[in-house]
Order: structure tokens, then sequence, then C-alpha cells
């Protein structure tokens, strides 16, 4: 499934990119986390940081997977995948997150994200050229930015 090739990490099948991911994850390692994914490859988090090459992915998730990130465990879910000819496609996973460290030290609830990865089949396997992350907010539809950003639901008014 996963191979390792001058610290460039591949996977031979698209559907195996989210499992690629979360392994990575648990390594604690974001350098292994940068080698899924290209030379020049983007990628926007679920706040809007947008790394725009391999080594800022490797170091913002480095940076994260050895401070509030330290103790998580991120597990995959329902995926789709949809094939764009042989050598691309766009992979979406829905992601379990346990064990976040709040800024006061205590254990975050569970949260769920949705990673949306678009891939390009490479001689070395398949690599993610691109990637968004975005929060499930379970009820809402949409956020408001009055001072704050906030999920909001506009079905109830």
């Amino acid at each position: 499934m996963e191979r390792r090739r001058d610290a460039v990490l591949t996977v031979s099948a698209p559907e195996e990119f989210p499992k690629a991911f979360a392994d990575a994850w648990h390594s604690r390692d974001g350098h292994r986390i940068g080698a899924l994914f290209a030379e020049d490859a983007d990628f926007v988090n679920v706040t809007g940081l947008w790394w725009r090459n391999r080594a800022a992915i490797s170091k913002a998730h480095d940076y994260a997977l050895k401070s509030f990130f330290g103790n998580t465990t991120l597990k995959p879910g329902v995926t789709t995948t949809r094939q764009l000819g042989p050598d691309h496609a766009v992979v979406q996973c829905r992601f379990t997150l346990t064990g976040q460290t709040a800024p006061d030290g205590t254990t975050a609830n569970t949260r769920q994200t949705i990673l949306t990865f678009v891939l390009q089949n490479t001689p070395d396997g398949w690599q993610a050229v691109a990637a968004q992350n975005t929060d499930v907010v379970p009820g809402k539809e949409t956020h408001v930015n009055t001072g704050d950003l906030t999920a909001v639901d506009y079905r109830d008014t």
C-alpha cells in the first residue's frame, strides 16, 4: 500500500490515500505527511491557512503533531473516490479527530472534518497535488462574521 522512496511516500491506489494520511498522522512526524504530497502541492487547512509546497505542509503538520495534536487519533470514515482519467483522482474522506489539546490544556471534544485530496498518479505512485480540510459543524449552514466567526443556521429564523 504505502512505500517510501527518496523521502516521498506514495500509495498504489487513490482510495488508499486517506489511510496513508492517517498512518502518517499517527507517526507524529509532519514530514511523513509532507511526503504524501507533490513538491509543489497546496494544502488549505480548516481555518484557511494555505501552505504552498511540500516543505510548508511538512513544517506546519510537524509543529501541530508535536504540540496540540500530539495525543490525537485521526480515524478515516466514509470515503469517495472519483477518477478524473487514468492519472488523476479526487478523494474525499470524513475523518474523526479525538484527543486534541485545548488552549487551557484540557482535552477538546471530538471533531469531524472532510478532507478533499486531488491526486496525481506519478511514476512512484499516487501523490496529492492539493488538499483542503473542512470542519463539519452539525446542524449549521454557513458562517457569519459579526466580530467573531460563528457557525449559524438560518433555517431556524
